[in-house]
Parts: structure tokens; C-alpha cells; sequence
């Protein structure tokens, strides 16, 4: 267990900010960020992050709450993981008492091959390090990569013994169940026919040189192992299996190092392999990454476009790699992205032209060599084209069937231009086959998805409008009115029943100075009012015993305490009304109204239309008892009657008119 010191000062210490930053690129709106969101496929920015409140909201998957939760919902973390990944990033250093042999049996299953396979790179890097054997191959072996010690200790690069199951064995020594050795991979089992009771164990990276694969946040997910050994019969890299914590085509090799650099330098380098982005990594290019053993798929280039719009991919110069280069270009494009590709010379891939050159040289060849996508496309095609006009239409076709991917239209234009000039043909010719790309497209979108109708068939709309719960709006304002402006000291009119000289029912104002919860929690004192929302009501009641125990109250250390259901539910009320800043609204010249300029009346006006909506069902119930009552009702009528007289003065204050 994690004590509640530590915790409290993670909390104070993290900046929200800084750790979504290292995940999501992050740009300055007004007094918040924005950026794209890291939890569904967009291209206009809507997830937002308030450094004021330390909170953030996406508004595309409606998912939101503090930097704990954050790190939860993206990373998967437990609550626990998630406090220690704040406390080792911001160097705060975590009391916690020894879990017991039932807390490690309640850890769920995720965290279990989490566990797993952090020991299993702590034990391959020992074994690098400590055996006769990991010393003699393993760090032979990247030493002669030309890797230095603090390159291999930062990747956490190892080894496994030539062994059947030494792994497996150390494993289940140390308390790891064979189920989760099972279920990352790192143990193979098979069926044992002469004892069914002892299936045969074996280790699946055995002999081999391991290069761990981290997530985001430097989450060990799986491994990639090379053999040093010529077996015709055994694969030369051999990846971690799919599992529930790694999804290879999710995944990015290297991009937890790489992360700052990206953000920073506004590009990534995307190499074929694991040495190739060590060695540019210790060389001192660090915004590299590699597509771990994949082909590129789209949910790594959208890692990618969370951090930068810029992707440079690198590639060793045979063929069959650049025939593969020109589909993940294509796929790059799709997501809007920007792209330039950079071939080695001849008999040179990444790895070896930074081990045979220095920084400047390499960055100069980069920065050289470095072309657009339609550049580097046609000068590819048309060398294979010739003198062949049929290659050579079908090279022009290909090009703009790529141009086409583009959603940005300025882009696609001035790329058009460019193509016309490389390939000596005409703009409106282009454009034309462009557009004949488009329409293809649309009518194949449109015969996937349009549903077959029988002729004379009506059509139903499916969908009504859905309908307001009124109450549940009130509550959840008053919730919001009490975390943002709960202890400001504000001048109200109150409202006084009083009866007349005449004697009809008045309401007459009277001012009273106090502070925003104690005016909304002594209103709904006076009319026994309780918020029927559970999670409104438990929130409240939390809320009134803060703000009345602390002057300096903060929502970010109010949060801490709470459950991360209940912190998603105040993150959305709290980020709802930024949502209008996502649309820019002042360069339209439209100025949305400052809500702390009249916050005394949003208070009031809340407490009264609750107070209406509240008559309003009492009366309603009360009709509805004298309609099935065959007894006298008079008692009844004269409270409908009273309440009507009372709900027509709240809604004159309100300015509305009753129908």
C-alpha cells in the first residue's frame, strides 16, 4: 500500500500539462491546451487540459478526469502503477508498505503479465550482465554492434541463456505463476504424454538477444529476440506473441525514448529495426522509432501524429523495401500527415551509416538527402517506367491515386502542380483523373454501405429527439457552480414569502452577503431539498464538508480523495464550458460572456428554477391523487392552489411567462 503522504505529494508536485504532454503534443488555447485526441481517430483537435484546474476532458470519446486518470485510461495503469509512475518522474519517493501474498493474488490479470514481464527484462538484463555466458555472446555481440554501456543499460538490452527453460524455472522461483509466463509469451508449454500432470516447459527467447519493447510510458509490453546462431530452422528475429497488454500493430519500438525529441525536433525518423534506432539514438539523433517487426499500420502513425505532423521514413535502398515504403506512405498521407523519404546508399541501412559517421555528417546527409514524398515517388517509378508510355501513364496514375489519400485540399492542389511539372504533363489532366479517383471512391463507399429499399418503402426516421431530464441538468449545475466559485464572497437577493395588506402571497428581496456553497447549501436546507443523482449526491455532500473546513480550497487535491468514476463525472462538468473555446470563437468576433461577472444571479436563478421544476412535480402529483380519490379533496385542491399562486411568483422573478 501506497501511503497517503506520498500520494498527497504526487499530487501537489504533478503538473498535468508536463505528463500529458509526453503522450499527446500539447498547444497553447487561451489559459488552456489542446490537442488531438489520444483515444479516438481525429484531425481537429478536442481534447482539452486546464493547467488552472488540472484537469482534462476529450470532448470526441467523452472521457476526462485528473492526471491520474489519465495515466489509467491511456496507459492502462492500476491506481497504484499510476502514483508510482508520477512519483518516478518527478522524483518523489514512494512509502509503501510490503504486499501481502493475498494483495499479490487480487492483483487483476493485466497487472500480473505487467509483473511478469518486468522481471523477465530485469532478469535477461542481469543475465547480459552477471553470467559468464551473457558476457561472453550477449554483450559481445552489441558490443560489436558498436553499442556503448550506457546505450544497452538505457534500452535494458539482454540476454537469455542457451538454456530449455532457465528462464521459466527463475520465474516460477521467484513466485510468478506459469499461467501469465503463458500468457505473454515468454514460455512455451506443451502436453507432456507421459505425465499429463507436468506439461514440458520451455523458453521461448532461449539463446537469444533481447531487446525489450516499451509502451509510451516505458511500460515493459513484449520483447524482440535475435539469434546468434545460423539455424536455417529458427527465425533470425522472433517477436512476443499477441497478448492482452501487446498489440504489435499498436506499437512503436523505441518511442518512449524518443517522445520529447519528436515533440521537440517536430519530426519522427521511421527506420525497419531495433539497432537501427539504438544506433541513431546513441549517436545522438533521438526523435527515432521503428514499426517493431510490422508492416506500418494506421494506429502507429497515429502515435506518431500526436506528437508531430512530420514524418521522415528511412529506408536501407533495395527494392523490395522501397516497393514496401510506397504502401506506408500512402497510409501516412491518409491520416494528414506530412512526408519525406530518405534513402541510404547502396550497401548502407540506418545502423551502419550512423556507426561509420559522425553527428554532423549524419544530419547533414539527412537534411540532404531528405526528399518529398512526390518527388522520391516519381523519381522511383519513372526510372522503372523508361521509355514505356503504358508504364509510364500507370506511374502517373499511381502517383495521383496517392495525392488523392490527402485530405487537406491546398495540399493536394500544390502537390498536383508539382507532379505536372516532374512528370511533363498537363495540370487539367491531373485534376480530371483526381477527380475520376474520387468518384470511384464514392460510389464504392456508397455500395458498402447503402442498404438495399424496396421500391414504395417509407422511410421511418429511427431517431427522437431525446429528451431533457431537467433535474439532472440543476443538479449537475449546482455541482458546477460549488467546484468553480464555491468560496467567492458574493452579494445575493434573497426572496422572502410575506403576505400583503391585502393579503395575497409577495416576494419580496432582501440582500445578503455570503459565499457561494453556504447560500446554495442553507436554500436547499430551507425547502428539504436532497439531489436525487447518486453520484451528484455524494460529490455534493463532499463538496459542502471541503469548502466549509478550507479557505484555500483547490479542486486538484479535492480530487485526490475521490473514486476515478467521480473524478471523470466532475472533469466533464468542469471542462464543459470550454468546449466554445475549441471553436475560436474571437476570431470570429463573436465574445462569449465572462460567467464570473454574474455569478450571484447563476446561483439564484439555479436554486429558483429548481425550486419551479420541484412545485411543478408536486403539483402534479397532488392532480393526479385527487383523480384517483373519490373522497373529498378540498385539503388537496387548496395546496394545488397555493403552490400555483407560489410557482407563478418564482417564475415572474425568473421573467417567464406561464402558460
Amino acid at each position: 500500500m501506497i501511503s497517503k503522504s506520498t500520494i498527497d505529494q504526487v499530487y501537489e508536485t504533478a503538473r498535468l500539462e508536463e505528463v500529458i504532454g509526453d503522450f499527446v503534443q500539447l498547444k497553447k488555447s487561451g489559459s488552456n491546451f489542446k490537442g488531438l485526441s489520444p483515444f479516438s481517430d481525429e484531425r481537429t483537435p478536442s481534447f482539452m487540459v486546464s493547467p488552472v484546474k488540472q484537469i482534462w476532458k476529450d470532448f470526441s470519446s467523452g472521457k476526462g478526469g485528473n492526471v491520474v486518470a489519465f495515466l489509467m485510461e491511456h496507459e492502462h495503469f492500476t491506481y497504484p502503477e499510476a502514483i508510482k509512475y508520477l512519483a518516478k518522474k518527478y522524483n518523489i519517493e514512494v512509502e509503501e508498505t510490503e504486499r501481502t501474498d493475498e494483495q499479490k493474488e487480487e492483483a487483476n490479470e493485466r497487472e500480473s503479465m505487467y509483473l511478469v514481464s518486468e522481471f523477465a527484462q530485469a532478469h535477461f538484463s542481469g543475465m547480459l550482465w552477471d553470467s559468464e555466458l551473457g558476457k561472453a555472446i550477449g554483450l559481445s555481440y552489441f558490443k560489436e554492434r558498436g553499442f556503448g554501456d550506457e546505450t544497452i543499460k538505457k534500452f535494458s538490452l539482454g540476454y537469455c541463456l542457451d538454456q530449455w527453460d532457465g528462464f521459466t524455472t527463475a520465474a516460477l522461483d521467484k513466485g510468478y505463476k506459469l499461467d501469465y509466463l503463458q500468457k505473454t509469451g515468454l514460455t512455451i508449454i506443451k502436453e507432456n504424454v507421459n505425465n499429463p500432470n507436468n506439461p514440458k516447459k520451455f523458453d521461448r527467447f532461449k539463446g537469444r538477444v533481447m531487446f525489450p519493447i516499451h509502451s509510451m510510458s516505458g511500460r515493459v509490453l513484449g520483447f524482440g529476440g535475435r539469434i546468434l546462431t545460423i539455424d536455417k530452422r529458427a527465425a533470425k528475429y522472433l517477436n512476443s506473441p499477441e497478448s492482452d497488454i501487446y498489440h504489435k500493430s499498436k506499437v512503436l519500438y523505441g518511442i518512449y525514448f524518443a517522445k520529447q525529441a519528436i515533440a521537440k525536433e517536430d519530426n519522427c525518423y521511421l527506420v525497419e529495426g531495433y539497432t537501427d534506432v539504438i544506433q541513431f539514438y546513441q549517436k545522438g539523433i533521438r526523435n527515432v522509432v521503428a514499426s517493431s517487426g510490422t508492416a506500418l499500420t494506421p494506429e502507429q502513425i497515429r502515435l506518431i501524429n500526436r506528437l508531430t505532423k512530420n514524418i521522415t521514413v528511412l529506408f536501407d535502398g533495395d527494392a523490395a523495401g522501397l516497393r514496401a515504403s510506397l504502401r506506408g506512405i500512402d497510409m501516412i498521407l491518409e491520416q494528414g500527415m506530412n512526408v519525406k523519404v530518405c534513402t541510404f546508399p547502396e550497401g548502407e541501412d540506418p545502423d551502419s551509416f550512423a556507426k561509420n559517421n559522425e553527428l554532423e555528417d549524419v544530419t547533414e546527409y539527412l537534411q540532404r538527402n531528405s526528399k518529398d514524398f512526390i518527388q522520391f515517388k516519381a523519381s522511383l517509378l519513372v526510372e522503372e517506367a523508361a521509355n514505356d508510355p503504358i508504364k509510364r501513364a500507370d506511374t502517373v496514375r499511381d502517383i495521383v491515386n496517392s495525392i488523392s489519400k490527402i485530405p487537406d485540399r491546398i495540399k493536394m492542389e500544390i502537390y498536383i502542380q508539382e507532379c505536372a511539372q516532374i512528370m511533363n504533363i498537363s495540370e487539367a489532366v491531373l485534376f480530371n483523373t483526381l477527380a475520376q479517383i474520387g468518384k470511384k471512391e464514392v460510389a464504392d463507399a456508397n455500395k458498402k454501405t447503402k442498404p438495399k429499399q424496396k421500391a414504395f418503402d417509407v422511410v421511418k426516421s429511427e431517431t427522437l429527439p431525446e429528451k431533457i431530464d431537467v433535474q439532472y441538468e440543476l443538479e449537475r449545475k449546482i455541482i458546477e457552480l460549488l467546484l468553480l466559485y464555491g468560496n467567492e464572497l458574493e452579494k445575493f437577493e434573497d426572496l422572502v414569502l410575506k403576505e400583503n395588506e391585502e393579503g395575497d402571497l409577495i416576494l419580496e428581496p432582501e440582500s445578503l452577503e455570503a459565499k457561494v456553497y453556504e447560500k446554495i447549501y442553507l436554500d436547499l436546507q430551507e425547502d428539504e431539498i436532497e439531489l436525487t443523482n447518486q453520484h451528484f449526491k455524494s460529490i455534493y455532500y463532499k463538496l459542502i464538508e471541503e469548502l466549509n473546513q478550507k479557505e484555500d480550497f483547490a479542486i486538484n487535491t479535492f480530487m485526490a480523495d475521490l473514486d476515478q468514476e467521480i473524478v471523470a463525472e466532475i472533469s466533464s462538468i468542469l471542462m464543459e464550458e470550454e468546449k466554445y473555446i475549441l471553436h475560436n470563437w474571437e476570431s470570429k468576433d463573436i465574445y462569449p460572456k465572462d460567467k464570473k461577472k454574474g455569478v450571484a444571479q447563476l446561483v439564484s436563478e439555479t436554486i429558483l428554477t429548481l425550486r419551479c421544476y420541484l412545485i411543478k412535480k408536486r403539483m402534479e402529483t397532488l392532480q393526479n391523487s385527487t383523480e384517483e380519490s373519490i373522497e373529498d379533496n378540498s385539503e388537496t385542491l387548496e395546496e394545488i392552489m397555493n403552490y400555483l399562486q407560489l410557482n407563478k411568483l418564482l417564475n415572474k422573478k425568473l421573467n417567464r411567462v406561464l402558460s
